[in-house]
């Protein structure tokens, strides 16, 4: 196990990871911080701990969702139309589609 010493909304946390995990655990530390920085910015909002749960809701959120339209995908993509600019566009435009249909952020 290593120690990192990393920065969440300007204060720093002394966070223990694997040897092999710390690129993942300083990704996850961007996503937190850049999802509690968003929160903050818009200032309504002052107490941490209140950004720490909003903020924490809504990563979960979106981890819900890229599961929930992952597993809902098609297994048997149609291909896109002829016309379409790029053969992978006409995927994406699904996959967005059912992306969509199931609502937006919650918070």
């Amino acid at each position: 196990m290593k120690q990192l010493d990393v920065q969440i909304m300007g204060q720093s946390y002394l966070l223990r990871c694997p040897d092999d995990g710390d690129a993942q655990l300083l990704e996850a530390v961007s996503k937190v911080d850049e999802a509690m920085c968003k929160i903050r910015d818009v200032g309504k909002i002052k107490a941490r701990d209140r950004i720490a749960v909003l903020a924490a809701l809504n990563l979960a959120f979106e981890l819900a969702e890229r599961s929930a339209s992952s597993a809902a995908a098609p297994v048997n993509v149609q291909p896109p139309e002829a016309d379409a600019p790029n053969p992978q566009l006409g995927a994406l435009l699904q996959r967005l589609d059912v992306a969509l249909g199931q609502g937006t952020h919650p918070l």
